[in-house]
């Protein structure tokens, strides 16, 4: 994510009320290209799984 959409989604940022559904909707597609495609690479690694899973739930 990076600091603007992380500013927007906080409400730090004056945005419209389209434009910030257009950053979540964004946010939300690469949480499911993450699920989908790139956790698979992770859990082949050691600990890489783990990490992204500890660091989420923190």
């Amino acid at each position: 994510m990076t600091d603007r959409e992380m500013e927007i989604l906080l409400g730090e940022a004056d945005v419209s009320e389209k434009y910030y559904g257009v950053v979540v909707t964004r946010v939300r597609k690469r949480i499911n290209r993450l699920g989908e495609s790139e956790l698979e690479a992770l859990e082949a690694h050691d600990t890489l799984a783990d990490e992204l899973r500890d660091a989420v739930c923190e």
